[in-house]
């Protein structure tokens, strides 16, 4: 039997990628060059006045995304993944002495959501500051990185020690046992003391912040159980730590009832990076703050950017935001995405493979294991079967975890319910194919 979709023209790709929009919007093609055309080569343009932000940065007055600094916008993105360690370094008093004379490493006592037994989660770039903050050993190059990075035990409530059917903010809950009551998480609360035990035992008595995904990512797309960021949030300011959100996969409406990752915690962080859909496509990245913590760096640094407050970057941005808005390509990631997770939850209750499915809106992850029993990690052979199976067919989509066994899916938020069913149906037969091999 031949099947139809291996004649198509062009894949349906479900990977991880920068786009937001699947085809090039006619506004996006034009918006760049006109804007840019009006404008001087120093300009620091402001972005259009938008709903996005929460309340406190409103209030602060940044009602409009990327009107933080002159310099925290650019086109360059691996420098804006290295500013929030710099905004730490001017905005931590405790790091001088009386006289002003630094007198503590600057690294000591930053805290990344990691591991504490055996699998890594935290990734938050490869240049020599981020690896520091980066957990996963496929991204921990032979260069020296940041140093007193101390990582703390994942909440992973699938393979992690503590974890059952109640834990996510998910429609789809992992199929461990699970004995909390309505208002009480069990698997948060034994997170939460591992926590408590790596802030009272591996750094020092006062921290520079805490770096967090609120879905990790490159992990295979974790979900920590609700509740826990906050708790945590709480412990780092107690310690006078800034608590700072990597958005680069969860931001611009990717998760659906939701603008902001973070929101879906219940949490404001001091500090939000941000990239990829940002600029569908256009290398660019923000970093969004407080006043306070922004005029800080100016305070010991001078600190510029040649591309910072980039016009072409600036127009771009607006135009990405304004389609988002204009296309409603957040409810369509809420709608189509749990559509599509609840889909996919159906394969796992037909396949002993699949192991785990979970996610939020158009992030979602797929764990393929031995046996659901011992949740041990499917080798990574043949994974990579399933995934050619799944590339010949028509279907490409990304991989995540440390031994590479989680499926990752986050395709462009315009993607319909038809497109779904296309990549289910390539999936199962993918899946069963893999397992008429095994019978063999």
């Amino acid at each position: 039997m031949t099947l139809v979709w291996r004649h198509l023209l062009r894949p349906l790709c479900l990977v991880t990628s920068a786009p937001r929009i699947l085809e090039m919007h006619p506004f996006l093609s034009r918006a760049s060059w006109t804007s840019v055309t009006k404008l001087s080569l120093h300009t620091r343009p402001r972005m259009p006045s938008c709903d996005f932000m929460p309340e406190r940065y409103q209030s602060l007055g940044y009602n409009r995304v990327l009107e933080i600094h002159k310099e925290h916008l650019s086109p360059v993105v691996t420098a804006y993944f290295q500013k929030p360690l710099l905004l730490h370094q001017g905005h931590m008093e405790w790091l001088f002495d009386a006289e002003g004379n630094r007198y503590l490493d600057f690294f000591s006592g930053i805290v990344t959501v990691s591991v504490g037994h055996c699998h890594p989660g935290a990734y938050h770039g490869s240049s020599p500051y981020t690896l520091g903050l980066t957990n996963v050993g496929a991204y921990k190059m032979e260069l020296p990185g940041g140093t007193g990075c101390q990582p703390t035990m994942c909440p992973d409530v699938f393979r992690g020690p503590w974890g059952g059917s109640h834990c996510r903010d998910s429609p789809v809950q992992t199929i461990r046992k699970c004995s909390c009551a309505p208002d009480c998480c069990q698997a948060k609360d034994q997170y939460i003391e591992q926590f408590k035990d790596t802030l009272s035992t591996s750094v020092a008595k006062s921290i520079a912040g805490f770096f967090a995904e609120p879905i990790q990512g490159v992990n295979g797309v974790v979900q920590y159980p609700k509740g826990f960021l906050k708790e945590a949030f709480e412990l780092v300011r107690a310690r006078g730590g800034v608590c700072i959100a990597d958005e680069v996969q969860t931001g611009f409406g990717r998760l659906g009832s939701h603008f902001w990752g973070f929101q879906t915690h219940d949490v404001l962080p001091d500090i939000v990076t941000m990239a990829k859909g940002i600029g569908n496509g256009f290398p660019m990245a923000a970093v969004v703050t407080t006043p306070e913590i922004a005029k800080s760096l100016a305070k010991c640094l001078q600190h510029f950017n040649t591309f910072g407050g980039n016009p072409m970057a600036c127009a771009i941005g607006s135009a990405v935001l304004e389609v988002i808005k204009e296309e409603n390509l957040q409810e369509n990631s809420q709608e189509v995405g749990t559509y599509m997770l609840l889909k996919f939850a159906k394969l796992r209750d037909e396949f002993e493979i699949v192991g785990d499915v979970r996610g939020k809106g158009l992030m979602i992850g797929i764990e393929m294991v031995q046996d659901k029993i011992s949740r041990r990690p499917l080798p990574r052979e043949e994974v990579n079967q399933i995934h050619e199976d799944c590339k010949h067919m028509g279907l490409l989509v990304g991989r995540g975890s440390i031994f590479s066994q989680t499926f990752r899916i986050a395709p462009s938020m315009c993607i319909t319910k038809p497109e779904v069913d296309f990549a289910t149906e390539v999936f199962r037969s993918a899946l069963t194919q893999h397992m008429e091999r095994r019978a063999k």
